[in-house]
């Protein structure tokens, strides 16, 4: 049993982009289940961040640590310079003709961090996720810092963040996922793990598909009820989520190419839910539809991607043989 139950999540592993894909999709056709997973969407982040600090060698994030200077520049980016060109956009067109729910939307699109399944993600896709934690730690670190501020220049005192609790809720979730990963890296032993990263991604495929149950709730109503505005919504997440990956390919095109890759997809797969649930969970109709949505580019840019993230390693590489 336990032996058949590793072959399937090796399995889903192996074939991570697609599953992931599909998962999203299976959640949005499971909307009667949505109410019995909203609540352990925190739970769902805690075991993704575990399978993340699993995944990624140590001495990798050690070695990233040691040269502080990319990923440092990659999380302000991602922190502060992103959410200081929106606020700065709605100022100069006119943000208080908004709609506030458009308002909202357009601050927890930019203002939160890296979704903290990235580094699965870029696991997925074939590249090392070491930069990709690295990015998503210091980030999220800032977060308690930064949002509040974004939140003032964005939406003045219309939403009210919770600074200290965000930050005591951050600390929790990021020191108790490390140390429950830490505990069964000792357990189970490093070579193990290694031999086992397609059960690993298997597994993470499981919860993603969970966390998309919970993400999902509405939509396929409002996919029925209102088509057309349903549709212009998850194109336009896709829309920003490219230009946010384009931008920063932009700003780092200097640096190595995968590492590149890595902060450009952080900078454009932002973790939404860390930032309905510093809202207390509650979201006018709107935003709440663009959340669910915006899950559709995280789920499925992975798949989309792969091809280029291929040509991405192929090209150095062959650039290495042809100097030697």
């Amino acid at each position: 049993m336990i032996r058949s139950a590793m072959s399937a999540l090796g399995w889903i592993g192996q074939r991570g982009t697609l599953a992931l894909t599909a998962s999203i999709l299976i959640g949005m056709t499971l909307p009667f289940l949505s109410a019995y997973a909203r609540p352990f969407i925190t739970e769902a982040v805690f075991a993704l961040l575990v399978l993340a600090f699993l995944r990624v060698d140590p001495d990798a994030v050690r070695q990233r640590s040691k040269r502080p200077v990319i990923f440092i520049l990659a999380s302000c980016w991602i922190m502060i310079a992103v959410p200081l060109f929106a606020a700065a956009a709605l100022a100069l067109f006119g943000g208080e003709t908004l709609d506030p729910q458009v308002i909202l939307t357009i601050f927890i699109v930019s203002a939160a961090p890296p979704v903290m399944s990235a580094p699965a993600f870029i696991y997925l896709m074939g590249l090392n996720g070491a930069l990709s934690l690295t990015i998503l730690i210091a980030s999220t670190v800032l977060t308690p810092l930064t949002a509040p501020f974004m939140a003032e220049l964005m939406i003045g005192d219309a939403l009210d963040l919770d600074s200290l609790g965000l930050a005591l809720s951050l600390g929790t979730l990021l020191g108790g996922s490390l140390l429950v990963a830490t505990v069964i890296r000792k357990v189970v032993g490093s070579a193990r793990i290694v031999a086992g990263k397609s059960n690993i991604d298997g597994l993470n495929v499981l919860v993603l598909l969970f966390f998309a149950v919970a993400a999902m709730d509405g939509v396929a109503a409002s996919f029925a009820t209102r088509p057309g505005l349903t549709f212009a919504i998850a194109a336009l997440t896709f829309v920003v989520a490219f230009f946010q990956i384009g931008i920063a390919m932009l700003v780092f095109y200097r640096v190595d190419r995968a590492d590149a890759f890595a902060i450009a997809h952080s900078a454009g797969n932002r973790n939404m839910g860390l930032m309905v649930a510093a809202l207390g969970g509650s979201l006018p109709e709107l935003t709440w539809l663009w959340f669910a949505l915006g899950q559709l580019p995280i789920y499925m840019l992975p798949m989309i991607l792969k091809p280029l993230v291929r040509r991405l390693i192929a090209k150095p590489e062959k650039k290495q043989l042809e100097n030697s």
